[in-house]
């Protein structure tokens, strides 16, 4: 042991002093829906210290890392290899196209060729093993003249369960609640277990969890991996296979299904032997219990079918509040919280004579974490002022919410004061919608259709000019020839 860490320090130690080599390599070009098709990052002879994120490809899923060094030394040579792997799985058979693309692998950027892959039916399992048959028995049975007995695999009772949960067992229409598909292990089951054609089962599951009158954010879950946690006092390892929170958009109850999930679950041999096979592979289908969240209606208010719902806050900024009348400002009125972002509406300001407001841009940012959904989304104003006088931008920039916590409607309201000297803008914007006399004068002049075939002084002239040009172009033809 002593001599592997010595050899791999070492390594490490003096890797720079050979020729760095990074190199990024795709999977095959044909599998079967039921197989992995990988990305992979090497490196020889250096660190693996960073590098940009995988790309995301049509058709495939990123099922998550996993990362791999190997050592070898080499007549007193060393070489070392470190390796990150980007698994992915097929979302459906056809052919898939992987675009071209540029990866940065520590200092160095990486232009790899794209190219299709042929995604066929899935691929009946086979052992490779060539000691596969050899161990399947016991060579001492053999050796020592005993009979060879088949050996009897036994299923043990495992202890766990697929548990579709939410956070919320009732809600307002468009508050948010969120919704866990795991694989629960006790920490006391013998049973072993792993994961089997995850990518296709998931695209299966998807279809019906998802329900059809909600908004979905979802949490994009990479990687399973287990987490502990303690329900009804005894422990358990949790796998979140999807996470989601749901903002139903009416009144009816959002309901989940029965969602199945097939595992692998292996037989423990009954007398293992030195040599026999220890376990045997088979399946089984895990049924999680359907799940329905009531949904009740907001209650009675004029804007009850147009208001958001969740907790906000406002947060908002203004560039002076000295202002000129006929002069811009700028103004940021950012609502920010726990709810659903995407829904949030500009405020409705309407139309005022002492302030010209202009369309808002818009910018959101939203956060899925820890089972939440929160974030921001601002309207940036441009502002200009059109008559003198000290005004209340409360009066107003006002935006109403309806708060599920405290189960009210809220109004979030500018509480900045602004003031406006200069001289008033109202006649100048008279001035400019007065379209003048000759506008005035359009209703009572003809429109009746006239002819213009009479011979008048300017068709005669026109027709002279053109008789000139066509007399000095003759005449310039004619000297030439």
């Amino acid at each position: 042991m002593k001599n592997t860490i010595f050899v791999i320090l070492f390594a490490f130690c003096f890797a720079p002093s050979f020729s760095q080599n990074a190199q990024v390599q795709l999977g095959p070009d044909e599998i079967g829906q039921n197989q992995a098709w990988t990305i992979t990052i090497t490196v020889n002879n250096a660190p693996l210290k960073e590098y940009e994120n995988f790309p995301d490809i049509a058709g495939l899923q990123r099922r998550g890392t996993s990362s791999s060094s190997q050592t070898n030394i080499i007549n007193g040579q060393i070489s070392s290899s470190q390796s990150i792997i980007m698994t992915y799985v097929p979302m459906r058979q056809g052919l898939i196209t992987v675009p071209s693309f540029k990866m940065k692998v520590n200092d160095q950027v990486i232009s790899v060729t794209g190219k299709k892959i042929k995604v066929g039916p899935p691929v009946q399992a086979q052992s490779n093993d060539p000691f596969k048959n050899m161990f399947d028995r016991d060579p001492f049975d053999d050796f020592f003249g005993r009979k060879q007995q088949p050996t009897e695999f036994v299923d043990i009772k495992e202890d766990a369960l697929l548990a579709l949960t939410t956070n919320k067992d009732e809600v307002y229409v468009g508050e948010g609640f969120t919704a866990t598909l795991s694989f629960l292990v006790a920490e006391n089951n013998r049973a072993p277990m792993q994961f089997h054609d995850l990518g296709r089962q998931l695209a299966d599951i998807l279809k019906k969890v998802r329900p059809t009158n909600c908004w979905e954010e979802n949490f994009n879950i990479e990687n399973i991996d287990g987490e502990a946690i303690v329900i009804s006092g005894k422990r358990y390892t949790q796998y979140k296979i999807y996470q989601a929170t749901f903002f139903p958009l009416n009144s009816q109850p959002v309901v989940f299904p029965s969602i199945a999930l097939e595992m692998i679950k292996y037989k423990i041999a009954k007398n293992p032997s030195f040599f026999g096979q220890s376990r045997q592979e088979d399946f089984k289908t895990f049924h999680s219990k359907p799940k329905t969240v009531r949904v009740k209606e907001l209650p009675p208010h004029p804007l009850r079918d147009a208001v958001a719902v969740g907790n906000y806050k406002l947060d908002e900024r203004i560039s002076k509040t000295d202002l000129k009348t006929g002069q811009s400002v700028s103004y940021d009125f950012a609502i920010y919280g726990e709810g659903n972002i995407s829904s949030i509406a500009k405020p409705n300001l309407g139309s005022t004579p002492s302030f010209d407001f202009y369309e808002p841009n818009v910018k959101q940012n939203i956060n899925r974490e820890a089972g939440h959904v929160s974030g921001t989304k601002k309207f940036s104003y441009f502002i200009i002022p059109k008559e003198p006088g000290t005004f209340k931008l409360g009066d107003y920039f006002q935006w109403i919410f309806f708060n599920p916590q405290s189960k009210k409607y809220d109004t979030l309201k500018s509480q900045l004061t602004a003031t406006v000297t200069g001289e008033s803008q109202k006649n100048q914007s008279i001035s400019s919608h007065d379209l003048g006399s000759f506008y005035d004068r359009i209703e009572g002049a003809d429109n009746s259709i006239k002819t213009i075939s009479d011979k008048t002084r300017m068709t005669w002239i026109v027709n002279g000019f053109i008789v000139l040009i066509l007399s000095a172009t003759a005449f310039v033809l004619f000297r030439k020839n």
